[in-house]
């Protein structure tokens, strides 16, 4: 289903997020035939304001079936999940469900369409990937990261985009991009899901999806090989033949490319993210742009390894975007000379801390836990060897920082890196950060992009 799909057809939209915002919006400007009928509000604070609006019933979701039964589509916004039982019963009627973002790229055909998708690094990826292509043509950066898909229908044809993807988006869509790419591939999202296989399988529909022509992925990962076979130009990295990281930097084969030096971003990992933006480009059989040239201008997005206090020898990073244990233990690694004292704890997602509890253990991190995971990866750490008094509960983010500025020697990196996701304290990881920056002793002005 296109945008241009909807004209005279009666519209359901479920949830306010920056999305269906901007569909309300798009539709009111590009489609004014088309009825906005109902919208469904997830929760009391969603807000509905503005002539977009006008017009539709407003109702909660114990109203939603009802209201939404005799509606042509039903938009959701991707924090919606595709299993919630209400949206079965209105699927088995007959009620069509998508997204804005499907929408745009059914709209475009994929056409010039780079998508970026993986459980981490993806905002990174997309926008390393945007500042590349920029460098030679024009292009634009939207979904998660950027503007919303829909506010580039006006793009022209000839023009990039690259288009950050979540598992949630992915769900339903049926158009694909004229080229996937993906980072990794961990174990999240199972509440939205509502398993790993079904999250997992989501995910990597993207590309068996009509219309993708290419793809790019991380090597020695089975299961993203297998869903990827269906791709007719496909490019690996990481490993020795394609873009892979040396101790002297990034290499395309046995040519290294890219000095150490001259990395934008600290860390292996955020390395291997730039292998995954410049195999993109590749896929898209688009020039190698020249580095490090290309990358002049490059900053790191907010609350990802940020430095936000560096005092008394002592750097305050804010990786509050770590929401998962696998992105911690990144973190970590992007500090291997240096003492650590890891803040970590958040909302309970049921994952496996065993491996972070053993790298802390071996790393002989100051750990300094918060609710509600905090304590499972006390346990961890210290079934793996690390000592009681290098351990210490807090119950909140104050709390915390006090500890760390007391246990921090000249040297030490205070690293928020909490390995869950912050909603059991915070609206997002974005508050939870500049929460911890606040606190260690500087202020700083909010980012305005939003991860979904």
């Amino acid at each position: 289903m296109r945008f241009s799909d909807l004209d005279r057809k009666r519209i359901g939209v479920w949830g306010l997020g920056r999305e269906t915002r901007s569909f309300a919006r798009q539709l009111t400007e590009h489609l004014p035939s088309a009825r906005l009928a109902v919208v469904v509000r997830e929760d009391s604070t969603e807000t509905v304001t503005g002539p977009y609006w006008d017009g539709a019933a407003i109702v909660g979701p114990q109203d939603a079936v009802a209201a939404l039964s005799d509606c042509d589509v039903l938009v959701r916004s991707p924090g919606v999940s595709i299993h919630k039982p209400d949206l079965q019963e209105l699927a088995a009627r007959g009620i069509a469900t998508t997204t804005a973002t499907a929408l745009w790229v059914a709209e475009r055909g994929g056409h010039n369409v780079i998508a970026v998708t993986g459980t981490k690094g993806k905002s990174t990826t997309a926008s390393l990937l945007a500042h590349l292509l920029s460098s030679e043509r024009a292009a634009h950066l939207a979904g998660n990261i950027g503007s919303p898909a829909l506010d580039l229908l006006d793009v022209p044809a000839g023009d990039w985009v690259v288009l950050e993807l979540s598992s949630y988006q992915i769900a339903d869509l049926r158009q694909g991009p004229e080229v996937a790419a993906i980072t990794n591939l961990y174990r999240e999202h199972i509440d939205w899901h509502r398993s790993e296989d079904a999250y997992r399988r989501e995910k990597l529909r993207l590309f068996s999806l009509p219309g993708v022509a290419a793809c790019a992925y991380p090597a020695r990962f089975a299961d993203i090989e297998a869903a990827v076979a269906t791709c007719s130009r496909r490019i690996a990295y990481g490993n020795d033949a394609g873009w892979h990281l040396t101790s002297d930097g990034i290499a395309h084969g046995d040519e290294t490319v890219l000095a150490t030096s001259d990395l934008p971003f600290r860390g292996p990992h955020n390395a291997l993210n730039l292998c995954a933006a410049l195999a993109a480009i590749d896929a898209a059989d688009l020039p190698r742009p020249q580095l490090p040239e290309a990358l002049r201008g490059v900053v790191p997005l907010p609350h990802r390894l940020q430095t936000v206090l560096d005092r008394d020898g002592v750097e305050w990073i804010d990786d509050s975007i770590s929401t998962a244990p696998e992105s911690s233990l990144a973190a970590i690694a992007a500090f291997p000379e240096r003492p650590v004292v890891l803040i970590a704890g958040g909302q309970d997602r049921d994952q496996d801390y065993t491996e972070l509890g053993r790298t802390a253990a071996e790393r002989d991190v100051v750990l300094i836990t918060l609710p509600v995971t905090g304590s499972r990866l006390a346990t961890a750490a210290r079934g793996a060897g690390l000592s009681h008094d290098q351990i210490l509960e807090a119950d909140a983010m104050e709390d915390a920082v006090e500890a760390a500025r007391r246990r921090a020697a000249p040297g030490a990196v205070v690293l928020l890196s909490p390995a869950a996701p912050s909603y059991n304290r915070y609206r997002n990881f974005e508050e939870r950060g500049d929460h911890f920056a606040s606190l260690a002793g500087r202020t700083r002005r909010t980012w305005p992009g939003r991860a979904l």
